[in-house]
């Protein structure tokens, strides 16, 4: 079997959301679409997508917010715009910032900006570092949480003196909020409050949504505008864009309202895994509902335990596993949501032995 196929295949799943088959998926969406009588968008024009941009806006606190197709163009134009109005093609990025590791040097081939990479690759950057970069800054990327880096955040009073300091200096400051949801709980703080002091937020509509594609681009009117201009030139204005708003709508509501759940679950995880020394969670304390657990065996070797486990007890541990600065060592990330909330306590530790002793074997 594939990776996907055994995934599938099994009974329980520690990491994120259940993952429905595609018709029962589809049949969902049509259930949801006839009870509210939605009809079809037309290039972006129609009420269900433009009541849920004004719905994103209004919960992130800006004037504005429009869909994007993905992600990748939606950061790329929200940063080639920055530039452009600030009169500096200069963009500071995290070391494992998506941009940087995952989009294939879209921003460079595209001639969207520069980047300078800020900031230790396993933490996140500082105000200090901010202040050292001597040259003009046309836009500042700060993703909240750091996936590559276990889902770590700055401190509370850190990430409000980076906000005054990038308004000081006139530099715009863009936040990459592809998990922003999971940080309210971690905070304490409504997201709203999280984004003031940006100047646009990018938000996804189905990693920690779970909907099919998307995203959606914050920011004033005039900056959103700017936005659709350019998703328009880079191929993104796709005809109908129902499917990816009702998916997302559809479940949006209730996902924010399981976000604190997701974290107190992650919390107890943490507990949990003192009792699991070959586990160990990064960061040490959790920032979000999610984190990185790092193995004492090579990143092949983890692999081969977790299909092992697939396939003899059912259960799937992990999506995929990165190799570590050090020989046999690995990292594997785990998003925290309905799967292990729904699991049983005892059922989560039983398969926790399973994989710890795998582990050591």
């Amino acid at each position: 079997m594939t990776d996907a196929e055994l995934k599938q295949s099994c009974r329980n799943h520690l990491p994120g959301h259940r993952q429905p088959l595609p018709a029962e998926l589809f049949a969902a969406m049509g259930d949801w679409c006839q009870a509210r009588d939605v009809t079809h968008d037309v290039y972006g024009s129609g009420a269900l997508i433009q009541d849920f941009e004004q719905k994103v806006a209004r919960l992130l606190g800006f004037e504005a917010a429009v869909f994007c197709i993905t992600g990748t163009m939606t950061q790329a134009t929200a940063l080639r715009i920055a530039c452009m109005e600030r009169g500096s093609k200069l963009v500071a990025l995290h070391p494992t910032s998506h941009i940087l590791k995952h989009e294939r040097g879209n921003h460079q081939l595209f001639d969207h900006f520069h980047a300078l990479q800020i900031g230790d690759p396993h933490r996140p950057w500082t105000l200090g570092e901010l202040q050292g970069i001597p040259d003009k800054l046309g836009a500042v990327s700060l993703e909240l949480p750091a996936r590559e880096i276990g889902g770590q955040c700055p401190g509370w009073d850190e990430l409000s003196a980076i906000k005054d300091y990038c308004r000081e200096q006139g530099v715009h400051l863009h936040m990459d909020g592809a998990r922003l949801w999971e940080t309210a709980a971690a905070y304490a703080r409504p997201v709203n409050e999280i984004a003031a002091g940006f100047d646009s937020v990018y938000v996804s509509l189905y990693k920690g949504i779970g909907g099919m594609a998307g995203a959606m681009l914050a920011g004033s009117a005039d900056f959103v505008a700017k936005a659709q201009e350019w998703f328009r030139r880079q191929g993104g204005n796709v005809y109908q864009r129902t499917p990816y708003v009702v998916a997302a709508a559809m479940q949006f509501d209730a996902r924010l309202a399981a976000m604190p759940d997701y974290f107190k679950r992650t919390q107890w995880l943490y507990d949990v895994l003192r009792d699991y020394p070959l586990l160990a969670p990064n960061p040490a304390r959790p920032h979000a509902n999610m984190l990185h657990i790092h193995l004492p065996v090579s990143r092949e070797r983890a692999l081969e335990v977790r299909n092992r486990i697939a396939e003899q007890h059912s259960v799937w541990l992990f999506n995929g596993a990165s190799h570590a600065p050090l020989p046999q060592r690995c990292a594997v990330e785990l998003y925290v949501g309905d799967n292990l909330l729904n699991l049983p306590d005892q059922r989560v530790r039983e398969i926790l032995t399973l994989w710890s002793e795998a582990l050591a074997n």
